[in-house]
């Protein structure tokens, strides 16, 4: 397993009512236009308002604001509606968000920056930036068990990360490698096209790797001043502060990015969230909760999840879950579950054939 070297963690949220600053639907109007949907078709389907989208000084529902995307996607059958008004946003045009990381002096700093004030920008989200070695990996994901469909959210925030880097790192730079939570929506071998690099699906959580010498490059428009305001303002004027992530959760998220690279020991999660392993047991305990508790909870989730992918060999799956062995995840699920996962793959997730 390699040496993580530094993790910096926007604060995730969870609570009703998540929101998300307008400024990231800049342009969805036009862009629906221009891939033939029809705007107030998709957004009054959804139970939206035309007027309010066209508010960049406001804030929308999180969950309206995913389900704008997935309904456009679907008027306009273009299963890469959302990769593709991701891939033509301007950073400036995020807002308060983009501004600061265009202001900052290297591509660290602006994740750093991004890390620390994305809940201010988006509510019930999790933005964070883990080093290993030679390798540095962007992650983001919405924690909102309330919003099922938010593929499309997915791949338009990481057309949208991309692009901010590009401002540091040159137009034609390209990823390592992205990774999706979701399955693909088409031939996997498309996305590798459109995003120029190996794509990788059922993760868990969406990423994107670089090197880690990229985030010392510095940026070529760099204003402290800016900057310094910018923060402030964004303090003062991006959404107000939701409940913070309780440690159970920040846990929960260090291990689902540690468990493809084998099963996370409390001393590696420790060490992500920058605290001893002592304190850390200490602290899970007051929330009623073991290291153990939450490894095994948060392989239980992913393992629900990923068996609904049927294209998923169970050997892949146990290896993503971070077991060595098909034998060792097959024996923690049947505690889990009462039923071994190829049965309960079976019953659950196999299509039923038509009655006649």
């Amino acid at each position: 397993m390699a040496e993580s070297t530094g993790r910096f963690v926007s604060g995730g949220l969870r609570d009703s009512g998540a929101s998300i600053l307008s400024t990231a639907a800049t342009g969805l109007i036009e862009y629906i236009a221009l891939r033939g949907g029809d705007v107030d078709r998709i957004v009054g389907a959804v139970g939206g308002s035309v007027e309010a989208l066209q508010q960049t000084d406001g804030r929308m529902d999180l969950g309206l604001f995913c389900e704008i995307f997935e309904r456009a996607a679907r008027d306009t059958r273009d299963i890469h509606f959302g990769l593709g008004y991701g891939q033509q946003f301007h950073p400036a045009d995020l807002g308060m968000l983009g501004y600061i990381a265009l202001a900052s002096q290297t591509l660290g700093a602006a994740l750093e920056n991004m890390c620390e004030l994305f809940h201010r920008h988006q509510h019930n989200s999790i933005f964070s930036v883990a080093r290993s070695g030679d390798v540095a990996l962007v992650h983001y994901r919405i924690c909102d068990k309330h919003i099922a469909e938010r593929q499309q959210d997915a791949e338009l925030s990481i057309g949208m990360f991309v692009n901010i880097f590009r401002h540091f790192l040159g137009t034609q730079w390209m990823p390592l490698a992205v990774g999706f939570e979701h399955a693909p929506s088409g031939a996997p071998r498309e996305y590798d096209r459109l995003l120029g690099t190996r794509v990788r699906f059922n993760q868990p959580s969406n990423t994107i790797m670089l090197r880690s010498r990229d985030l010392a490059q510095t940026n070529p428009t760099p204003d402290p001043r800016l900057l310094a305001l910018l923060r402030h303002n964004m303090t003062l004027l991006g959404l107000a502060e939701q409940r913070r992530e309780s440690l159970t959760e920040r846990v929960a998220h260090a291990v689902r990015i540690r468990l493809t690279e084998g099963e996370p020991t409390l001393e590696d999660i420790a060490s992500d969230l920058r605290m001893a392993a002592w304190t850390l047991q200490r602290r899970l305990r007051t929330e009623g909760q073991t290291y153990q508790d939450v490894l095994s909870n948060t392989r239980r989730e992913l393992a629900l999840k990923y068996l609904g992918d049927l294209s998923l060999p169970l050997s892949e799956l146990a290896f993503m879950l971070g077991y060595s062995e098909l034998s060792a995840f097959s024996r923690a699920f049947h505690r889990w579950m009462l039923s071994s996962p190829s049965e309960w793959r079976r019953t659950r997730c196999d299509p039923q054939p038509s009655q006649s």
